[in-house]
């Protein structure tokens, strides 16, 4: 097979490593818009962190390891998205946010705003992250560019921001923090 194909769309690809010309065209418009995004949420829950320190002791550890895992999917979101991918750096990252990722969708099935046993919508959210993060890294690990690509922007949207826009309104945690 030829060093370099091309793409159903017209687009040439490099075959034996499954790298698109998208990829070595670097991000585009929605990859930086998602990214900032991150940059953005992730200031917002720096800030309610600090606005919320004195009330840090009362936080049950659940929460903290949801924060925790939620805050390097934040930070590694921007530079995958960014940065080269295909090599060995962006698996490395990517295993990672991926790991983060599953950590956080399991460990938000025991986070409970109204007590034991209730659960909200945000959970089906938890629920498609846990389903598709694997997807996305058999998509990765296939090479299929494309899926991997749909996948990595479902995630972010559905999981990453839509998931932490709905940790701040409402009287939950970060919102109280944040907002008073």
């Amino acid at each position: 097979m030829s060093e370099a194909a091309i793409a159903p769309s017209g687009a040439t690809a490099t075959a034996s490593k499954g790298i698109t010309a998208q990829d070595l065209r670097g991000p585009d418009r929605l990859e930086r818009a998602l990214g900032f995004l991150a940059l953005v949420m992730l200031g917002f829950i720096f800030a309610a962190l600090l606005r919320g320190r004195a009330e840090w002791e009362h936080v049950p550890p659940v929460i903290w390891v949801h924060l925790a895992t939620i805050l390097v999917a934040l930070v590694l979101t921007p530079v995958l998205l960014w940065r080269r991918r295909g090599d060995t750096r962006h698996r490395v990252y990517g295993y990672v946010w991926s790991g983060a990722m599953m950590l956080t969708a399991l460990d938000s099935l025991f986070v409970h705003g109204n007590g034991p046993g209730r659960f909200s919508l945000i959970h089906v959210l938890s629920l498609f992250t846990l389903v598709m993060v694997p997807v996305l890294v058999l998509a990765a690990r296939r090479h299929n560019a494309a899926r991997h690509r749909r996948t990595v922007r479902g995630l972010i949207i559905g999981a990453l921001l839509i998931a932490g826009f709905f940790t701040f309104p409402f009287d939950r945690l970060l919102g109280h923090w944040l907002f008073g």
